[in-house]
């Protein structure tokens, strides 16, 4: 049987490389999330000042703002448990995320809602800034390079 493929190029002499894990996963996920959901609250600025002035936009802004802040301290706190504990990293964001929840809801029901907020326009940039961080962050985690096995120690050459 023959094959009708290319051999492509000759195999060198050269080293390959290894490729590591991808270094400082969380705080990647961090700037890459917030620079996905910044632009879409831009975005949403927009129709927001066109359709209801500064209350529209302070509203939208102020509502991404609060995600961005929600979901950015569970990359922070992954960042800072991942390098230390790395299988305990996953725990910890359980915790912060019950710990965020019951926290922000307890803020929301004390302070309440600031006259000049416009409900919808708050949603409206909590949305976008949720559905461009999760999207976001699954690209970057599809991405990643994650090490799943500790690779051999170099031994050392007794010849030298």
């Amino acid at each position: 049987m023959t094959s009708n493929a290319e051999s492509g190029p000759l195999s060198g002499n050269g080293r390959v490389g290894a490729s590591g894990p991808t270094p400082s996963l969380w705080l990647h996920l961090l700037k890459l999330s917030s620079i996905a959901s910044a632009c879409g609250l831009l975005l949403c600025a927009v129709p927001a000042m066109l359709l209801d002035g500064v209350t529209g936009v302070l509203s939208s802004t102020s509502g991404g703002l609060l995600v961005m802040l929600f979901f950015g301290i569970s990359l922070l706190v992954g960042h800072f448990v991942g390098r230390s504990n790395p299988s305990g990293a996953i725990g910890m964001f359980v915790a912060t995320y019950f710990v965020k929840v019951v926290g922000f809801a307890v803020v929301l029901f004390v302070v309440g809602a600031p006259q000049w907020l416009d409900g919808r326009w708050f949603v409206a940039g909590a949305v976008t800034a949720v559905v461009l961080w999760q999207a976001a962050e699954i690209y970057g985690f599809s991405k990643a390079r994650l090490q799943i096995y500790n690779d051999p120690e170099p031994k050392e050459n007794p010849d030298a």
